[in-house]
């Protein structure tokens, strides 16, 4: 995988096309991301146990295909990866500068 949580990326197609925003989970299986804000739908919750029904919104998984990631400029580019003295390196295609890579704090 190419991509990481924490990475920015732009929507290129569908009702949100345009919208930015971070990764937030990654599903590799299915090749499938959540951005939050994007692919929104409103999922119906029936009343139970004295709680009213209600009309939630949802995010549901993008398609990787469906998104590019940006790069330090703000503009689309695609990921490589280049290995310099026994070191693998993201890179983005374009620049040539280095991706960097988000660090997120892992749950316990």
């Amino acid at each position: 995988m190419k991509v990481f949580v924490g990475d920015k990326v732009l929507v290129t197609s569908g009702r949100d096309k345009g919208m930015t925003g971070e990764i937030f989970k990654i599903f590799p299986k299915e090749q499938k991301v959540v951005v939050p804000g994007a692919n929104m739908y409103s999922r119906h919750v029936k009343p139970r146990d004295g709680q009213p029904g209600e009309i939630r919104k949802v995010e549901r998984p993008l398609p990787m295909s469906k998104i590019a990631v940006l790069n330090e400029k703000g503009k689309q580019d695609r990921i490589g990866f280049e290995i310099k003295g026994g070191t693998k390196t993201r890179i983005f295609k374009k620049s040539g500068a280095i991706a960097p890579v988000a660090k997120v704090a892992k749950k316990k």
